[in-house]
C-alpha cells in the first residue's frame, strides 16, 4: 500500500480568502437543497465572525479550505433573510424532533446555534475533534467578551446515505445473482461523529430534500459498488449543558490511533 503523507493545518476564518471555497463546501453540505439558499450571503455571514469556527487546509493559510466547522446564533441574526430561508427551511423537516419547532418560533427566547460543517469526502474524520475542540474555546473567549454566544442548544445540520437498488441492474435483470435484502433499513453517515453527538442529543431527523434528483441520480453516486447511494438530510438537536460532553466524546471516538 502507497502511504501519502499530508500535513494539515487549521486556520481562522478569512474573508479575503475563504468566500469561494466556503461556498463549495456549503453547496455539498447541502446537496440538491443547494439552490434554495442564497450561498454567497451564508459564506458572508460566517465570514463575518472570524474569531469562531476554523478551517483546514493542506497549502498554507492562501489556500482553499478542504473543511470547515461553525457555528452561527439563529436568533441574533434571525432579522437576515438567509437564516430566515435556513429557519424555515429546518422546520419543515423536524417532525421527529418535537422541540424544534418552539425552539426556533418567532418569540422564543432560546439561543440555538447552528453548527454548519462539511469536509471533502476523502478528508480523515481525525481532523474533525480539534475543529469541535477550538470551537469549545472560541466561544469561551466570546462570552468573556459579551458576545451573543451563550447557547441555549445546538443545532448541528448533517448528511447521511442510504443505499437503494441500481436501476442499472432493475433494467438489466441479472438472474445469477441472489437479490439482496432491502438495503435501505441500514443509515450510513458521511460524518462518523454524528453517532457519537446521538448519545447525547436530546432529538435527531433524518429529511429527505426538497429538491429530489431524478431517478439515475443513485447511479451516478455508485462509485464502484452495485448499490446507488441515496443522500439524506440529517440534524441533531442538543441540550447546551451538554455540548461539551459530546465533544469530549467526539474527541476519544475519533482519536488518531497510535
Amino acid at each position: 500500500m502507497d502511504m501519502l503523507d499530508v500535513d494539515f493545518e487549521w486556520f481562522d476564518p478569512q474573508p479575503d480568502v475563504d468566500f469561494h471555497g466556503l461556498k463549495t463546501l456549503l453547496r455539498q453540505l447541502f446537496d440538491v437543497d443547494a439552490q434554495l439558499f442564497d450561498l454567497s450571503a451564508l459564506a458572508d455571514l460566517i465570514l463575518s465572525q472570524p474569531l469562531l469556527g476554523s478551517t483546514v487546509k493542506t497549502d498554507g493559510n492562501e489556500s482553499d479550505p478542504y473543511a470547515f466547522l461553525t457555528v452561527l446564533n439563529l436568533h441574533t441574526h434571525r432579522d437576515k433573510q438567509v437564516i430566515k430561508d435556513l429557519t424555515e427551511y429546518l422546520l419543515t423537516k423536524c417532525a421527529s424532533i418535537p422541540q424544534l419547532p418552539e425552539l426556533l418560533a418567532p418569540t422564543s427566547s432560546a439561543q440555538v446555534g447552528l453548527i454548519l460543517t462539511e469536509r471533502f469526502i476523502n478528508m480523515p474524520a481525525e481532523i474533525v475533534p480539534p475543529m469541535y475542540n477550538m470551537l469549545l474555546e472560541e466561544i469561551s473567549w466570546a462570552l468573556e467578551e459579551k458576545e451573543p454566544y451563550e447557547f441555549s442548544h445546538y443545532l448541528v445540520l448533517s448528511k447521511t446515505y442510504t443505499e437503494v437498488e441500481s436501476k442499472l441492474d432493475q433494467e438489466h435483470s441479472r438472474p445469477q445473482k441472489k437479490k439482496k435484502k432491502d438495503p435501505q433499513l441500514e443509515t450510513f453517515y458521511f460524518h462518523p461523529e454524528d453517532e457519537v453527538l446521538h448519545k447525547h442529543a436530546m432529538g435527531k431527523a433524518n429529511f429527505d430534500y426538497t429538491k429530489q434528483g431524478d431517478e439515475g441520480a443513485a447511479d451516478a453516486k455508485r462509485a464502484f459498488q452495485e448499490l446507488g447511494v441515496r443522500p439524506q438530510g440529517h440534524m441533531i438537536l442538543l441540550e447546551g449543558g451538554k455540548f461539551g460532553a459530546a465533544v469530549k466524546a467526539i474527541s476519544e471516538y475519533l482519536a488518531p490511533q497510535t
